[in-house]
């Protein structure tokens, strides 16, 4: 009796320890470190080289919906789509369809516009700007050319 119930607790105790013991194998350090995929390398352009501020934004934009004709004072415009398909279109070079994964270069000073011609999907993107004066507006709208 005394064997049996010794061989339980043995049995019973690697029960026990078994998951921790997963656990800690699993939180080992990966062999694979992670991984930097660039998407973008380009210098400032229209802006004598210079920045004061960064801006971060998230823009989710509905089915069918467009921003203005617009440009950004100063500020160089970056456009990495992250779910979905948009339109960038700018003054002189006509529109381009980007999805998913795909970026976009918008020089300062540079009349453009952004839409998404889908019927049901909303698209998302996150949008940087490079500010190189602080003082300029941070966008002007503009009428479309003709």
């Amino acid at each position: 009796m005394i064997y049996i119930r010794r061989h339980f607790l043995h049995i019973a105790g690697a029960a026990l320890a078994l998951p921790t013991i997963s656990r800690i194998c699993d939180a080992q350090p990966s062999q694979k470190g992670p991984t930097l995929t660039q998407l973008l390398k380009a210098d400032l352009q229209r802006q004598g080289q210079t920045v004061q501020e960064t801006v971060v934004n998230l823009l989710e934009m509905a089915p069918y919906a467009s921003a203005p004709w617009h440009m950004h004072p100063g500020a160089q415009e970056i456009i990495f789509i992250t779910d979905g398909k948009l339109v960038v279109e700018l003054e002189g070079e006509g529109s381009k369809e980007l999805t998913s994964g795909a970026t976009a270069l918008i020089p300062a000073e540079t009349p453009h516009l952004v839409r998404n011609d889908s019927t049901q999907a909303t698209a998302r993107a996150l949008v940087i700007h490079s500010r190189a004066d602080k003082e300029k507006p941070f966008v002007v709208v503009l009428k479309r050319p003709a």
